[in-house]
């Protein structure tokens, strides 16, 4: 069934704990970003885990491969469970990534959700997000990301495309029906990424801005339940 992730965009450490002892037993895995690990570093991860969650740290590494390789070495010291990388560093610095050893998960970032068509045009005037998603998605496969970061949007199109590969999927941009887009353009409901199967959806606002955080995310596993295929549904 599809997990979520919720990131803990938030700007102090008691907003980081309030979160997290109102969602201790509903969810797992949170998302410790550049907001929050910028202001707290290894507090901010070693809080998470204090609780009894799963740490995916996502600071979107892109750099030339050493750096990066270092910069994973150093997240795998920190005991989280996985950590992001933009695949358009490229094959190098991905392999570069992949091959240290123990390490977290990789989690590639293909195309940011608050992108739209006409972001992309700066790559080049032909650009679509579509077919960069796609080359991008099948260059982390290659190189060894364990999991595509990508558009909800995206991933029916890249399951036809490459159905071949057990490819594994990471979404932001999942919005409940009537809630505020922010800054996000390509979007989904809960129960949409969960029909199809999605592994991972990253949710922030609709939980973490809630009246009741802990009912906002029972509300969203029970769309999402609901919505799962019966072969997705192991519970």
């Amino acid at each position: 069934m599809t997990q979520i992730i919720v990131a803990l965009d938030v700007d102090s450490i008691k907003k980081q704990e309030d979160l997290l002892k109102a969602l201790r037993g509903t969810i797992v895995w949170y998302k410790v970003g550049l907001q929050l690990f910028t202001a707290h570093g290894k507090r901010a991860v070693d809080i998470v885990q204090r609780h009894g969650g799963k740490v995916f740290l996502d600071l979107k590494l892109h750099d030339i491969p050493q750096t990066v390789a270092h910069a994973v070495h150093a997240a795998q010291m920190l005991g989280v469970d996985a950590v992001s990388l933009h695949l358009m560093g490229g094959s190098d610095m991905l392999r570069a990534a992949a091959e240290v050893m123990p390490r977290p998960k990789l989690w590639g970032v293909t195309v940011l959700t608050s992108m739209g068509a006409k972001d992309v045009k700066i790559f080049a005037a032909s650009a679509k997000i579509p077919t960069l998603v796609k080359s991008l998605a099948k260059q982390g496969w290659v190189g060894g990301a364990d999991a595509t970061i990508c558009s909800p949007q995206e991933v029916g199109m890249l399951k036809k495309a490459f159905p071949h590969l057990d490819m594994k999927f990471v979404t932001p941009g999942i919005r409940p029906k009537g809630a505020a887009l922010n800054d996000q353009n390509r979007v989904m409901t809960p129960g949409e990424a969960a029909a199809l199967g999605i592994d991972f959806v990253v949710i922030g606002r609709p939980i973490t801005h809630a009246a009741d955080p802990r009912k906002a995310a029972l509300d969203i596993l029970a769309e999402m339940k609901a919505a799962a295929p019966k072969s997705l549904d192991r519970e």
